[in-house]
């Protein structure tokens, strides 16, 4: 089992990672490189979820709300809109993580991981340079869904991201990179609701004894290290663009690589 600090920079990974399109699969693949063999431990991966899902709820509470609002009050407004687009766009996902779950638990690699960092990188840049960012996450089409949710369910492939593929998904479509962000980030919230319940799920039915302390540090610790990161990236993300965390996938991808052959 983890210990305090061991847990803490696991949160620390975790928190950042699910939101930046870097891939959490791949820098929790390096801990373990490291020997913290814990970070496979399923019961605290269920922690790290909780803490993520806290914050994306937190930083998005008013949408959130309104959007609950609008379905019931106003079917047909752009908000309930919305709401929807966040409903279907979750279902590829879910439904392929159902289907080939130990397919996926196969190509938890260290080849396969540094693979997609290098092309789910590149296919970044493309998006962020050839993308016209023109629209909002409001001026969306079902066509646009679509396709990121389409896209959304490539993330199985350990060392894609989830944030990073639907957010180049969103460029190519032609939202604003501020757009494509939140509009991922409120996708993840069914997203690891949904994880997040099928890890509770392994863990119940595992039996395994659950030391608490550690979870409430992970829960605690990636809950505040995501919501900074949401901040931090919505302020930035128009003025700084996607090179910097395409070069970071490249390097990344170039050290894995190392470890692989």
């Amino acid at each position: 089992m983890l210990d305090l600090i061991q847990a803490a920079v696991l949160a620390i990974v975790q928190g950042l990672t699910e939101f930046l399109p870097i891939s959490s699969s791949a820098h929790l693949i390096l801990v373990r490189e490291f020997g913290w063999s814990g970070a496979d431990d399923l019961a605290f991966d269920v922690a790290v979820h909780v803490g993520s899902l806290a914050a994306v709820l937190l930083y998005f509470r008013k949408e959130v709300a309104i959007i609950a609002g609008a379905f019931f009050k106003r079917p047909r407004s752009q908000d309930a809109r919305l709401g929807w687009f966040v409903v279907v766009g979750t279902l590829p996902i879910v439904f392929a993580g159902l289907v080939i779950k130990d397919l996926v638990a196969d190509l938890r690699t260290v080849l396969v991981i540094a693979l997609t960092q290098v092309v789910f990188g590149l296919l970044l840049w493309l998006a962020d340079g050839l993308g016209k960012r023109e629209r909002g996450e409001s001026q969306m089409r079902w066509s646009d869904v679509l396709a990121i949710a389409l896209a959304q369910a490539l993330a199985l492939i350990p060392g894609t991201s989830r944030s990073g593929v639907t957010m180049t998904t969103g460029l190519l479509v032609g939202l604003t990179r501020t757009a494509s962000a939140r509009f991922s980030f409120l996708l993840s919230i069914p997203t690891i609701l949904a994880a997040g319940t099928l890890a509770t799920k392994g863990v119940i039915e595992g039996g395994t004894p659950i030391e608490w302390l550690p979870m409430l540090v992970g829960i605690a610790v990636s809950g505040v290290s995501a919501y900074l990161c949401i901040e931090v990236f919505l302020r930035l993300v128009e003025r700084m663009g996607m090179t910097p965390f395409v070069i970071y996938r490249l390097l990344l991808g170039v050290v894995l690589l190392a470890f692989a052959v």
